[in-house]
């Protein structure tokens, strides 16, 4: 077996660090940054608690042109559909304005869900360590430290089985269109690529957020699909619009994943939605 990377993405006492800065934010990125923390203000108001930055942007290595820019944005109460409307024309307005990015991805949710007990070690976590904060009082600060153990793993990726029909789903609809196909394979493979790492992880103990490392990282505990893994991971990077490549995803990779993550961490307990 091929000796993993280093592990590394840990603080002095073995807990995952939190990635990502707004000092690490590219130049070109900035103007985007500073739109959307402005806009979000004027589009919520006094319902917005507080709005991170999460992905490539933070972490300095956004490509200009082909990078998204990640928002998390935690409101005071329960999000209604039209907060959901509102933050999705601001994303449109931002991907049309600025030609630096590539799309705007939102996540929003309320205070109380993102603290919930069941959300701990699945959105909590998401937060705490991988996200940036952008606006208002950090929740970070009432959530624990984390460590790549196998609990985390459950909690985080233990659902690709019951994700796998939805997806098949995804795909039908999106039929021979590449334009529909290549978000598809850009979401499915780094989905894929992340929940191998995961899989792994606990017996790594690092983290990483870069999706090359991450299929590493797999493929040396799992040389049989290292090639899979890898080959996913420069699908999420560079996206073809091939409907056969998500037919791999879900016939033969994730089926199998699905399996080995389940047998290896158990399967994360069911959410709301």
């Amino acid at each position: 077996m091929a000796e993993p990377p280093v592990p590394h993405g840990l603080d002095a006492q073995g807990c995952i660090a939190r990635e990502g800065s707004l000092a690490l934010v590219p130049h070109a990125f900035r103007p985007v940054v500073v739109a959307a923390r402005d806009r979000l203000l004027d589009t919520l108001g006094a319902r917005l608690h507080s709005a991170y930055l999460y992905g490539s942007v933070p972490r300095g290595t956004a490509r200009v042109g082909r990078s998204d820019l990640d928002l998390l944005v935690a409101l005071r109460e329960e999000p209604a559909d039209a907060d959901r409307e509102a933050v999705r024309a601001l994303g449109e307005a931002l991907d049309k304005e600025f030609a630096q990015i590539d799309g705007v991805g939102t996540l929003l949710y309320g205070r109380t869900r993102l603290l919930s007990e069941p959300e701990t070690y699945d959105l909590g976590w998401f937060l705490a360590c991988l996200c940036t904060p952008l606006l208002g009082d950090d929740l970070a600060e009432y959530l624990p430290r984390y460590r790549p153990d196998s609990l985390l793993a459950r909690e985080t990726n233990g659902d690709l089985a019951r994700l796998l029909p939805r997806w098949r789903e995804r795909i039908d609809a999106a039929g021979d269109s590449e334009e529909a196909l290549r978000p598809l394979v850009r979401f499915m493979s780094r989905h894929l690529v992340r929940t191998g790492f995961t899989l792994v992880m606990p017996r790594w103990s690092g983290w990483t957020s870069d999706l090359r490392e991450m299929a590493e990282v797999f493929g040396a505990y799992y040389p049989q699909r290292a090639a899979q893994l890898l080959r996913a991971a420069e699908y999420g990077h560079e996206p073809a619009g091939d409907a056969d490549v998500l037919r791999s995803y879900t016939d033969d990779l994730g089926p199998w994943l699905a399996g080995e993550y389940a047998r290896v961490h158990g399967v994360k307990a069911p959410r709301p939605d």
